[in-house]
């Protein structure tokens, strides 16, 4: 198996993990918050991708001082901002919604890099892919041909979604431009370590230190799994092969919604998640 199919094969694993998670957080809520399971995720996903790193042997926790700056950005931003976010918004949306929306972060990619670090100019294969990527998200959050012709565009939830999404864009470039030669688990243990800490520390003074239901920690280890394979895959693969390859999530997410939650996509999500496709696709032709 070559270095693609082993990328390819990682990234899905990946995006099964991403899939998985938000319905074990669905059901941890039924007797937690999104404060408390995001808390306790941090801390299980920072202790998985450690024991990782200690089974592979591959890299030593030491980082330099240029590594450390990235790092502390993704941690912030990419869990302790965003990641809470994406909780707090679960708890008040269905989880197509949710995934759709995380999974937008191809435009802002795009848009941060052409603006901010002028890196690649923008084709109309770009422009179309955004257009037809910001249409999905607006059929996935109406969810119906009613809530559209009212100019019913989502609720409070999806946007805070939507402020995730761009700040795990950011992240993401964080991480190609100044991390790309680091080991996965490295990366992976540092972005919960540091969120790890101030949850410890807020659950400490609270008195709230404790495991409120085993779903919380599967979402600790399987998210800390998932970014292993994810920063794994980063490695072996184009970022838009690896966005193309991440639209698995929805499909699954969707399956496992109506097997779990009994959240049942409506004809339009499906015509979203269908675009969303279409537009990763044309934002990826002009690597082909």
């Amino acid at each position: 198996m070559n270095n693609k199919h082993v990328g390819v094969l990682i990234i899905l694993l990946a995006s099964i993990m991403w899939a998985i998670e938000p319905i074990l957080a669905k059901i941890s809520f039924e007797n937690s918050d999104f404060l408390h399971t995001s808390a306790i995720r941090a801390m299980v996903a920072a202790l998985t991708a450690f024991i990782y790193i200690v089974l592979t042997r591959k890299a030593p926790l030491k980082v330099t001082r240029q590594q450390l700056s990235p790092l502390i950005y993704i941690a912030l931003v990419g869990t302790l901002i965003a990641d809470f976010m994406y909780f707090v918004a679960l708890s008040q949306i269905p989880v197509i919604n949710a995934v759709i929306i995380g999974h937008m972060q191809p435009i802002f990619i795009i848009a941060f890099g052409f603006f901010l670090l002028k890196t690649d100019t923008l084709t109309k294969f770009d422009y179309l892919g955004i257009a037809l990527m910001i249409f999905s998200g607006f059929l996935v959050t109406t969810q119906t041909v009613e809530n559209l012709f009212a100019l019913r565009f989502g609720t409070m939830g999806d946007l805070i979604v939507l402020s995730a999404t761009i700040a795990w864009a950011t992240s993401a470039i964080v991480m190609k431009k100044y991390l790309t030669m680091m080991d996965a688990g490295v990366i992976s243990f540092y972005r919960f370590f540091f969120p790890a800490l101030i949850f410890a520390a807020y659950l400490g003074m609270t008195s709230s230190l404790f495991i409120a239901n085993i779903y919380q920690v599967c979402i600790g280890v399987i998210i800390g799994i998932g970014t292993i394979l994810y920063y794994e895959g980063l490695k072996r693969l184009k970022a838009a092969q690896v966005s193309g390859l991440e639209l698995s999530t929805p499909f699954f997410a969707a399956i496992l919604a109506f097997l779990f939650l009994n959240e049942i996509a409506t004809s339009m999500q499906i015509i979203g998640i269908a675009l969303l496709f279409g537009g990763v696709y044309l934002i990826s032709k002009k690597e082909g």
